[in-house]
């Protein structure tokens, strides 16, 4: 029984302790954030579209003698205006069909849009800039951390985080 209790005695005196690296972090932060003033426009475009099945067009330009074609979209000032266009049936008695389709586009602006203003474009999006106000955040020795709500346009985060990592 001595032999047993020596064997095992040695054995337990060649293993080495039991180790771990432990490391522990903390970390607070706080994020203020007033927006900006911005504006967002988007030009549309003018279109003009003409279909016909057994008809017979005529275009006569402004001061010009009648054409056999569809005609032209006429851009000034960056507006576009549908031509002037006539159709007949080519065949009596026969069917037919015409279509003309025009989508008035925007004109050019001749300066920026400021913001809150509204400017000749189809689609556009205005934010006044945002207001400080009483927007504020601390973080104290202990990690508590304090927030203070801003006027419009602003926000506050907050963030506490604790890691631990065993190696």
């Amino acid at each position: 029984m001595k032999k047993i209790s020596a064997v095992l005695f040695g054995m337990f005196m060649l293993t080495a302790p039991a180790q771990a690296d432990i490391t522990h972090r903390l970390s607070s932060s706080v994020q203020l954030t007033v927006d900006a003033a911005a504006t967002n426009v988007q030009r549309v475009g003018s279109s003009y579209a003409v279909t016909g099945n057994n008809v017979t067009t005529q275009y006569t330009p402004s001061g010009g003698s009648a054409t056999s074609s569809i005609g032209a979209l006429t851009i000034s000032s960056g507006v576009g205006a549908i031509p002037s266009l006539s159709a007949t049936q080519a065949t009596a008695g026969e069917s037919f069909s015409f279509s003309q389709t025009f989508y008035q586009g925007d004109a050019l602006g001749s300066s920026a849009p400021t913001v809150g203003q509204v400017h000749n474009f189809s689609n556009q999006t205005s934010t006044a800039a945002g207001t400080a106000g009483d927007l504020a955040g601390t973080i104290d020795s202990s990690s508590t951390m304090g927030l203070t709500a801003g006027g419009a346009g602003t926000s506050a985060t907050g963030q506490f985080t604790s890691e631990i990592l065993i190696k």
